[in-house]
């Protein structure tokens, strides 16, 4: 099994979203799973999860012609507030290794929470200070890597 992770995929024709968050190609099985993990507002958790299969169709075909694969497309969608949609432990359990539910809400929650604080000190900064310095944590790399740990 090879898993990559944050990487364009090299191929033959221009397709612009060639970067899933995660990569995980089975050699034995001869299958390929594009994992794609966002936070999302409550309401758009459902619109979120079509959104991302839609969005690496072309890419799944180009990667069944050029690997010879059977590929499909996981997304991986937590609301700010944990909240999931019906079908999300469906895709979750299609993810190689153990994946605790509990675990990847958190780390979204978390996250959301992190990002306010940083928005709170900006904006507190900014009027103490007069700067205009802003930098965003990522919550999306987070549950990957909360992902790709818990697969091990």
């Amino acid at each position: 099994m090879i898993i990559i992770i944050n990487q364009q995929v090299q191929t033959g024709i221009t397709i612009p979203n060639n970067k899933p968050d995660i990569i995980v190609r089975g050699n034995e099985k001869g299958t390929c799973t594009l994992i794609d993990v966002a936070i999302s507002g409550e309401r758009n958790v459902i619109k979120k999860e079509a959104d991302k299969i839609l969005k690496y169709k072309d890419l799944t075909i180009e990667i069944q012609r050029m690997w010879n694969v059977k590929t499909k497309v996981i997304p991986v969608i937590v609301g700010t507030t944990a909240a999931i949609s019906k079908s999300f432990r469906q895709y979750v359990s299609n993810i190689p290794g153990k994946h605790k539910l509990k675990e990847l809400q958190k780390t979204a929650i978390l996250g959301t929470a992190q990002i306010l604080r940083k928005l709170r000190m900006q904006k507190y900064n900014r009027f103490n200070t007069g700067t205009n310095d802003i930098s965003t944590m990522n919550s999306n790399n987070r549950i990957a890597v909360s992902l790709y740990s818990l697969g091990k």
